[in-house]
């Protein structure tokens, strides 16, 4: 019997362009104009600029474009970097069933490997959709997932990046399944890098993990071989990890046949998932009862026993980065009730000492409902109530987040969302060029020349 990497591979290698439907082609491009605005947002930032000059120290044969900057270096020191400025800012897409994960972390890899082969953009898409169809396909397979018992979802995707990557570098069926052994024996992902004080890691796992795609792609190019059992054989990733219940089933369930790509969601806010339903609800509350901060005496925030715990813990409620800023609960709603919307700029280091916030911090209490629990992950509920200084309780309860398929960003917000990423690297002119781009990805000649059109 063929292994499960084999029939991931054979889906990977076998996949045309012909054969993904107008929507999800459509919904891959979405996702392409959303993942360039993210990294855009995300040049000036102090770590990015560190890693700019830690790629540029790394050297690397000229051969694919780095974001924001048009530096040329080898494939996978692209990867790395353009995955991370689509993940840096947590304003990327996000699926969440069993296992959370970010589908878009892979695009920067795909996009890296298409340069260096001289692809274009048909092909590339084709790229994006694999990825896209494996990783979301990942987060059915374990029950409950494995972030759940401690491992981050990098974990999975350096099972996902080799056959992006692979596809790009026209791999056959076997090397494609040596890729997948050789990604898949090096790269587990401790959930630690998202639990506690943050550091840069938390943004850095999963592109690393895509990075890893692209060696392990030019590795079995080469002929290097790695396990063909690696998820199901002895020792593989269902034996040793075994403390969930694998249906392994989920990964092949449907695959080029019902696509999964249009059930991925978009996020409205830079922040982490599970914080996006109570700040919708903070923010209702506020807009509909025209509340002042300074009239708020108490926010009780009902969620998860997750959210509880890993996005409000007490370092969480003492943020002094950007990291654990944007994955604490606390800071989240105070920086919405205190300005009336989560952006980008609601991380600054300005913005992370605004006594406003600090004071709102003092006031919020964020509690596990069980019912909630019961409803996660197909429902991910949150409640706020906020009491005024004056004694009245207001609450808001929201179930579905803004940019998830049960409320979709449209093809103009989308456009709005890259627009306002864009707007301090790329002129008003240039931003229409890469939208008009990324609508025809189908027609561009060369991924190089549609790189161009997003340096500064």
């Amino acid at each position: 019997m063929s292994s499960i990497s084999k029939k991931m591979a054979q889906f990977a290698a076998n996949l045309r362009y012909a054969d993904i439907p107008p929507a999800a082609v459509h919904e891959a491009k979405r996702f392409l104009l959303d993942s360039m605005g993210c990294a855009l947002a995300a040049v000036h930032n102090e770590d990015m600029e560190a890693m700019y000059r830690f790629t540029e120290k790394l050297g690397g044969t000229p051969e694919a474009t780095v974001i924001g900057s048009g530096h040329k270096t080898n494939a996978p020191n692209a990867a790395l970097m353009n995955c991370l400025l689509i993940r840096a800012l947590d304003y990327n897409d996000i699926y969440w069933e069993q296992d959370p994960s970010h589908p878009s972390d892979i695009i920067g890899a795909a996009l890296a490997a298409a340069e260096a082969n001289n692809k274009d953009g048909r092909t590339a898409l084709v790229a994006i959709v694999i990825a896209y169809e494996l990783e979301m396909r990942w987060c059915h397979a374990a029950e409950p997932g494995v972030r759940e018992v401690g491992w981050h979802h990098a974990t999975l995707t350096q099972f996902v990046s080799p056959l992006a990557a692979g596809r790009m570098y026209s791999l056959d069926i076997d090397q494609l399944v040596a890729a997948v052994g050789i990604s898949g024996s090096s790269h587990f992902t401790l959930g630690g890098v998202v639990a506690g004080h943050l550091t840069n890691m938390k943004n850095t796992a999963d592109p690393m993990a895509s990075q890893a795609g692209v060696f392990a792609a030019l590795m079995a190019r080469e002929g290097y071989s790695g396990p063909v059992e690696v998820i199901e054989g002895k020792e593989g990733l269902i034996e040793v990890l075994n403390n969930v219940t694998w249906n392994p089933e989920e990964l092949l369930k449907g695959l080029g046949e019902d696509f999964l790509i249009t059930r991925c969601g978009y996020k409205a806010f830079p922040t982490e998932a599970l914080t996006h339903q109570p700040i919708s609800a903070a923010l209702k509350i506020r807009q509909e009862h025209n509340l002042a901060p300074g009239n708020i005496a108490e926010v009780l925030v009902e969620t998860t026993t997750r959210g509880a715990d890993i996005l409000s813990d007490p370092s969480k409620y003492k943020p002094e980065t950007r990291e654990t800023a944007d994955h604490s609960l606390p800071y989240v709603i105070a920086a919405a009730l205190a300005d009336g919307n989560v952006l980008p700029s609601s991380f600054s280091d300005e913005k992370l000492k605004d006594p406003v916030i600090w004071d709102l911090l003092g006031k919020i209490k964020v509690v596990a409902d069980p019912e909630i629990d019961a409803l996660f992950p197909k429902v991910k509920r949150a409640r706020v109530t906020i009491t005024t200084s004056a004694g009245q309780k207001h609450t808001a309860q929201t179930d579905f987040a803004k940019g998830s398929p049960e409320d979709p960003l449209t093809d103009e917000e989308v456009v709005a969302k890259f627009r306002a990423n864009a707007a301090d690297v790329l002129s008003p002119a240039r931003q229409d060029q890469a939208i008009e781009a990324t609508w025809r990805f189908e027609d561009v000649p060369h991924i190089g020349e549609y790189m161009e059109l997003f340096n500064k």
